[in-house]
C-alpha cells in the first residue's frame, strides 16, 4: 500500500499530526476541569472559573480547526491513493492474458475494481485519522493519570493491556471472515451479471422463479456470512463498556478512599474519571476503526492478489526474427492446444499451411475446436505444443503490437461499445477518416445498418443493445477491415446474417483491393464452398482437408455436414446431393 501512497506522503504526514494535536489539546481539558473544580468553584473565584472557561472554548475552537485540516488531508490522500490503485490494477486487468482472465473470473476482476477498492480508500482515511490519534489520547490519558496519582493510575494500565488483548484477538477472528465476505459478494454479483445479461432467454424459457430461487441462496449466503462476520466484529463495543465501566467502578471507590485520606482532591478524581472517559470514547472509536480496517484489509489482500499476479503468457520487447520470403502467411506446425484444468486437449497435432491472398474455411461440428484454432493466430492462448508461425516467425517471437497488428479479428461473440458508430469503427484504425469508415461498411454490407441509426454519428449502446444480432456482426467485421489487416478470421462472425447478405459479404471480401489471408470459421457449407483450402475438424483433430470438390469426394464428414444443408430428403445424405456438390 506504502506504494500507492508514496506521492501523497505530505498528507500523510499531516493528516495524523493535527489528529495528534487535536488529542493533545483534549488532555488538558480534565486538567482545566480540575482547576475550575479546585480553584475556582471550591476557593469561590469567579473570576477563575470564567477564565478557564473561555480556555476550554480556545481549545474546542482550536481543536475543531485541526480536526477539519486532518479530515482534509486524510481524504485527499485516500481518494488519490483510491485513483492510483484502480488505475494500476485496471491497466494489470488489461494485461493479462485470456487464461489469467478465464481463471481469475469477470465478477471477480469487477469486484475487486468498485467494492474492493473502495474498502480499501475508507480504510486508508480511516486510518490517518484515527489509528494514531486512538493509540495517542489512550497512552496520553494514562501518563496524565500518572501525573495525578500513581496508585490511581496502576488501573488505566491493567484496563489498557486487557482491551489490548480483546481487540488483537478479535481482529485475528475477523479478517478471514471479512475476506470471506468478499468471495460470497463476487458470487451475488456474477450471478446478478448472469442474470441481467441472458434476461431475453431467461423469459423465453420461464425461469424467472429458478432464477430468483438461486439468487436468494446466494444472497442468504452471503447475509449469513455478513452476519457471522458481524457477530464477531460487534463483541468489540459490548466487551470495551463493560471492562471500561468496570474500571470506572474501581476508580471512582479508589479515589473515594484517596480523597478521604487526603491524597487526592476532588477535581483530580474529576480528572482521572474524564481521562477514563476519554479512554472509553477512543476504544470505541478504535473498535469502529479495528473494524473497518479489517474490512479494508481483507479487500487489500484480494487487490494485492491480483496486483502481483504475473501474466501467464509474456512478450518480446520487440519483434524477433524476420519475415521469410515466401513462408506461409500462416503456419500451423503440429500443434496441440489443453487449455487450463482441461482434462483434454482442446486441439491434436494441428499440421496446415495458410498462403498470403488464400482464403481458408474451417467447418467441424459444435465443440470440434474451430474457434480454438482461431484463437492461437493472434496468440490469445499459446499452443501447448508445436508452433503457430505468422510470416514464418513464431507467434511468440513477435511484440504484441506488432503481431496484432497485422490481424483483424472478428470473434464469435460480437461486441460493440458504447459511443458513435464511428468511434467502434476506428477501434481497428484510429485515425482513419470517414471515406474509410464507409468503405469499410460498405464492404460488410452494413451500409443499411448506418442509414438506419443516422450514419457514422449514430449512437451505440453498451454491448450494442439497440443493435441486432446481425447487424452487430456487420458492423464488427466492418471494424476489422478498416486496419486493411494480413490476415482477416471470420470466427463464425455471419451466423446471424441472412444467406443472401452472407454471399454478397464473400463476395465483396473477394473483390477487396488487397488481399488478406482470410480465415472463414462456419457451420454452414455454403460461406466456404470456395475456399482455396477447407479444413474439417471433429474432436480437435484435422480430419479432412482440401477443396469443396476434393472434400465431397474424400471426407465423410463433410459429405454428411453438405448434404444435411443442401441435400434430400429431411437433410440425409444422398449420393446425388453429393454428386451435385462435386460438379457445382
Amino acid at each position: 500500500m506504502l506504494k500507492y501512497l508514496k506521492k501523497y506522503r505530505l498528507e500523510c504526514v499531516v493528516a495524523p499530526l493535527f489528529k495528534m494535536f487535536e488529542a493533545l489539546l483534549d488532555l488538558f481539558v480534565p486538567l482545566v476541569v480540575a482547576s475550575i473544580i479546585d480553584r475556582g468553584i471550591g476557593a469561590g473565584s469567579a473570576g477563575h472559573v470564567w477564565r478557564m472557561s473561555g480556555l476550554l472554548v480556545g481549545l474546542a475552537a482550536v481543536g475543531l480547526a485541526a480536526a477539519i485540516t486532518a479530515q482534509y488531508f486524510a481524504a485527499r490522500a485516500a481518494t488519490g491513493f483510491a485513483a492510483d490503485v484502480r488505475h494500476a490494477l485496471f491497466e494489470k486487468l488489461a494485461s493479462l492474458s485470456y487464461p489469467d482472465v478465464d481463471r481469475l473470473g469477470v465478477s471477480a476482476m469487477i469486484t475487486r475494481m468498485t467494492s474492493d477498492v473502495n474498502q480499501a480508500q475508507t480504510g486508508v482515511n480511516m486510518a490517518l485519522r484515527l489509528l494514531l490519534r486512538s493509540p495517542f489520547v489512550v497512552l496520553g490519558a494514562m501518563v496524565m493519570a500518572f501525573t495525578i496519582d500513581v496508585r490511581c493510575a496502576l488501573i488505566f494500565a491493567l484496563v489498557i493491556a486487557a482491551l489490548g488483548v480483546v481487540v488483537g484477538a478479535i481482529m485475528a477472528a475477523n479478517i478471514p471472515m471479512m475476506q470471506g465476505v468478499q468471495r460470497q459478494l463476487e458470487s451475488v454479483l456474477g450471478a446478478t451479471r448472469e442474470s441481467l445479461t441472458g434476461a431475453r432467454v431467461i423469459r423465453a424459457f420461464r425461469r424467472e422463479d429458478a432464477e430468483y430461487q438461486a439468487f436468494r441462496a446466494k444472497n442468504r449466503e452471503l447475509t449469513s456470512r455478513q452476519r457471522r462476520a458481524g457477530w464477531v466484529s460487534a463483541l468489540l463495543n459490548p466487551v470495551t463498556y463493560v471492562i471500561i465501566n468496570l474500571a470506572v467502578i474501581l476508580l471512582v471507590r479508589q479515589g473515594a478512599i484517596r480523597v478521604n485520606t487526603g491524597a487526592l482532591t476532588t477535581g483530580q478524581v474529576v480528572a482521572l474519571y474524564n481521562y477514563m472517559s476519554q479512554i472509553l470514547v477512543e476504544l470505541i472509536k478504535f473498535a469502529s476503526l479495528t473494524i473497518t480496517i479489517n474490512k479494508a484489509w481483507a479487500s487489500w489482500k484480494r487487490i494485492a492478489d491480483v496486483l502481483a499476479l504475473t501474466p501467464s503468457m509474456g512478450y518480446p520487447a520487440r519483434t524477433e526474427g524476420a519475415a521469410s520470403a515466401g513462408a506461409p502467411a500462416v503456419a500451423f506446425d503440429h500443434v496441440t492446444l489443453t487449455y487450463p484444468g482441461a482434462a483434454s486437449p482442446a486441439l491434436e497435432d494441428i499440421d496446415f499451411a495458410a498462403y498470403p491472398g488464400q482464403t481458408v474455411g474451417i467447418i467441424g461440428g459444435t465443440g470440434s475446436g474451430k474457434s480454438s484454432l482461431a484463437r492461437l493466430i493472434p496468440r490469445f492462448y499459446d499452443a501447448t505444443e508445436g508452433a503457430v508461425r505468422v510470416n514464418g516467425v513464431d507467434v511468440r517471437d513477435y511484440d504484441k503490437a506488432d503481431l496484432r497488428g497485422r490481424i483483424g479479428v472478428v470473434p464469435q461473440k460480437a461486441s460493440l461499445f458504447k459511443g458513435t458508430i464511428r468511434d467502434n469503427l476506428r477501434w481497428g484504425r484510429p485515425e482513419a477518416g470517414d471515406d474509410a469508415l464507409l468503405e469499410a461498411a460498405e464492404i460488410a454490407q452494413a451500409a443499411d445498418v448506418l442509414a438506419a441509426k443516422g450514419g457514422l454519428d449514430g449512437e451505440v449502446d453498451p454491448n450494442g443493445g439497440n443493435l441486432s444480432g446481425g447487424q452487430k456482426q456487420r458492423l464488427t467485421i466492418a471494424r476489422a477491415l478498416v486496419r486493411r489487416p494480413e490476415i482477416l478470421i471470420l470466427d463464425d462472425s455471419a451466423s446471424a446474417l441472412d444467406m443472401a447478405t452472407d454471399a454478397r459479404l464473400r463476395r465483396a471480401l473477394a473483390g477487396l483491393d488487397y488481399r488478406p489471408t482470410v480465415f472463414i470459421i462456419s457451420q454452414r457449407a455454403a460461406s466456404i464452398l470456395a475456399a482455396d483450402l477447407i479444413l474439417v475438424l471433429d474432436d480437435g483433430k484435422i480430419v479432412g482437408r482440401g477443396t469443396h470438390r476434393e472434400l465431397l469426394e474424400t471426407c465423410p464428414i463433410y459429405q454428411e455436414i453438405y448434404a444435411s444443408q443442401f441435400g434430400g430428403q429431411d437433410g440425409q445424405p444422398t449420393v446425388a446431393a453429393i454428386r451435385e456438390g462435386a460438379t457445382a
